[in-house]
């Protein structure tokens, strides 16, 4: 084996073709051109292989929310493996970190959540969702109330029951999805699904409606739950309009429907509060979390209960269910540091009062260009929507290759930006100066004029 300090990256990109699957990438690009292989990082940068410098505008999969090279949370990674690298919260045990992580976790979030069972993905966190409200209304005494309702362009995660909620074709296209149990209706994705004249809050208020159809075309007594990020993150940055989750409340509540806020992107201060449940005043019955919960230095994710869905479950005996690093007491230290961190540094006020509002303002610069058919976003969250023809509101055809292009030469350009569908996507760590700010626009105003160009739209 080539020893690894003696490899450059041509050698470092055959050892990955050979041997390494990666996920949502064609491997005949990679076969093609090879990965980018990151070797490491600082503050808001990513480090290649080549020495180079790029502004990491996705921190990194919507999760590295304090920036990258806290020496704190390295130190308290390293402190409890020293006293207590693994065990697990099987045969009635529990590390101490666990513990305290749920009492921190319980003072955070709103409302009464106040009971967190521990998992290692967002992915993990949602399919747990389904199986403990499933057991909910079982122990209830409605053992029929199993179906999921979940939205067009959700992300819920990739395992099979996170897929089955999510709201994807090309996912639910492998492995025969969605599986049973799992029914998705339209999301309030203005640009995409709005009528001739209708208003984004127009289209707020009939995207709660199809919510109220599908419950009483399935039957209410069927319905277990509905699930909904509070701004659909991985499905193109979508933000709830005016009195959308309102009426997703009142529709829930009236019909005995519970209400999970999959919070695995908004959580921890991405949209300029703790929660996005309470950006947009949403009371869920169940809450999932992960990426920004250890700023992704650590695999960790948690689904926090209400304390009326725990009792239910308090009383029902043993929950079969569980993971091996359910808990994992490294995991819970660097989470417990990096809430710390968050507190301490104010980045939830920060996002809210000062750099979320710049970020935005900068974003708004784009709206001009020619390739731009929508600017929108939310705290730290941003999509950039491309259209051929903004006043007609139309798609490219096909769609994705215009993005995909734009996406490459953002690298090119020294900026991570997310390519979905014809949708470029931004969220980076919480802890971005302004400087950094304007160097993500001008690189990424720079790739949508090479962009342009390419594709014949300048």
């Amino acid at each position: 084996m080539t020893a690894p300090a003696q490899r450059d990256t041509a050698a470092w990109q055959q050892a990955d073709r050979r041997h390494h699957v990666h996920p949502f990438v064609d491997p005949a690009i990679l076969k093609e051109k090879g990965p980018r292989v990151v070797k490491g990082a600082e503050g808001c940068y990513l480090i290649d292989s080549d020495g180079r410098r790029i502004l990491d505008g996705m921190a990194g999969l919507w999760c590295v929310n304090v920036g990258y090279g806290r020496r704190e949370l390295v130190e308290a990674a390293r402190k409890q493996m020293e006293e207590l690298p693994y065990y697990n919260t099987f045969f009635r045990s529990a590390p101490t970190t666990t513990i305290r992580l749920t009492e921190r976790l319980s003072e955070l979030a709103p409302g009464n959540l106040r009971h967190v069972f521990f998992s290692s993905s967002g992915s993990e966190a949602n399919d747990t969702v389904v199986r403990l409200i499933r057991r909910y209304w079982d122990l209830k005494g409605r053992p029929e109330k199993t179906t999921f309702i979940s939205r067009t362009y959700a992300y819920h995660g990739s395992t099979m029951a996170a897929a089955s909620l999510g709201g994807f074709d090309a996912m639910h296209a492998v492995g025969g999805l969605p599986l049973p149990g799992f029914a998705h209706i339209m999301p309030p994705y203005w640009f995409v699904f709005a009528e001739e004249g209708e208003t984004p809050d127009q289209l707020g208020m009939r995207a709660a409606t199809a919510l109220e159809a599908k419950i009483d075309e399935l039957g209410p007594d069927k319905v277990a739950a509905f699930i909904g990020e509070p701004v659909q993150g991985a499905g193109g940055v979508i933000p709830p309009p005016a009195g959308y989750w309102a009426e997703v409340q009142r529709i829930c509540r009236e019909r005995d429907i519970l209400l999970v806020a999959d919070e695995v992107i908004t959580g921890f201060g991405r949209t300029g509060r703790w929660f996005g449940s309470e950006t947009f005043d949403i009371q869920p019955d169940v809450m999932t979390t992960a990426k920004g919960l250890s700023s992704g230095y650590c695999p960790i994710s948690g689904v926090i209960l209400s304390d009326p869905i725990f009792a239910a479950l308090e009383d029902g005996g043993a929950i079969p269910h569980g993971y091996t690093y359910s808990g994992h007491p490294v995991s819970a230290a660097v989470a417990l540091e990096n809430l710390r961190i968050i507190e301490e540094e104010k980045l939830p006020e920060r996002v809210r009062d000062d750099i979320g509002p710049y970020f935005h303002r900068r974003a708004a610069e784009l709206r001009d260009h020619p390739l731009v058919g929508e600017v929108r976003g939310c705290g730290m969250l941003l999509a950039v929507e491309l259209s051929p023809d903004r006043e007609s509101r139309a798609l490219f055809d096909p769609q994705g290759t215009v993005a995909a292009l734009c996406h490459e030469l953002c690298w090119e350009e020294g900026v991570v930006i997310r390519n979905m569908r014809d949708v470029m996507c931004a969220a980076p760590p919480l802890t971005i100066s302004r400087a950094e700010v304007d160097e993500l626009f001008e690189k990424f105003r720079g790739a949508l004029d090479r962009t342009a160009a390419e594709a014949g739209r300048g």
